[in-house]
């Protein structure tokens, strides 16, 4: 009878938890494919759960840092849903690969055309994203939810360092240092292109060396049969000038 009362004291408690915690993970949230590294490009899923029982959501905004911004967004196509662009006016132009940037996108906006987020489910908006800042740890993108009873939640709270998660917490990306080449390579892979190379000219030179040999084997080969030939010639005609003498005699 203790046991059970214990387990099922237990079985109380995790339930109390996952109560608890359920709702608090439920938010928007920004997710790299990979790593953000500073400096470079990635791709970001923008993950947007359903938390209403009753109520699909039918659009979501998400507004990019005008303290950090990006010279270069596109979204991804995503089925079922209508992608606006929104741009601003940069107060600094932005160089980039050698020509100046004066507008950024300040926001994109995603609304359900024959498709919905339904109770229970979930969806992911991904966007191609580039440079990341290089002075920067993290980036905040503050986020409108709508549902289709017109009920809208702002997920814009910016987090503190070291404090609690706000209620209606806005989705931060952080960012990972800056990799050796900011579009994905690095020194690793110009290392095995070169290995690569290497062992490609190594292929070449063998082969031309085998087929010069092959070639050398070839022509003495020949020389030997000729020259036995020739031997073989002389002897015959010889042979047959004393079978000719011997039948004279």
């Amino acid at each position: 009878m203790k046991l059970s009362r214990i387990a099922l004291a237990g079985g109380v408690a995790a339930s109390t938890v996952l109560l608890i915690a359920g709702p608090a993970a439920a938010h928007v949230s920004v997710q790299p494919v990979g790593e953000a590294a500073k400096g470079g490009y990635a791709t970001l899923n923008f993950k947007v759960p359903n938390e209403r029982d009753q109520a699909s959501t039918v659009k979501l905004e998400v507004n990019f840092p005008a303290d950090h911004p990006l010279s270069s967004v596109t979204p991804q196509a995503v089925p079922g849903w209508k992608i606006k662009i929104d741009k601003s006016k940069l107060d600094k132009p932005l160089e980039v690969h050698g020509r100046k940037i004066t507008e950024a996108v300040s926001k994109v906006t995603w609304t359900a055309e024959d498709s919905e987020i339904a109770p229970g489910f979930f969806q992911q908006f991904p966007v191609s994203v580039g440079a990341l800042p290089e002075d920067a740890d993290q980036l905040v993108f503050k986020a409108i939810q709508t549902y289709d009873n017109k009920e809208v939640v702002r997920w814009i709270e910016e987090p503190t360092e070291g404090g609690e998660e706000p209620d209606s917490p806005a989705p931060v990306l952080k960012l990972t240092a800056a990799a050796d080449d900011h579009h994905g390579g690095g020194a690793a892979d110009d290392a095995k292109e070169g290995d690569d190379h290497k062992a490609a000219d190594t292929a070449a030179s063998t082969k031309e060396t085998s087929a010069a040999a092959s070639s050398s084997s070839s022509d003495t080969t020949a020389r030997t049969l000729g020259i036995i030939g020739i031997v073989i010639g002389v002897a015959g005609v010889a042979f047959g000038v004393l079978a000719g003498r011997r039948r004279s005699a």
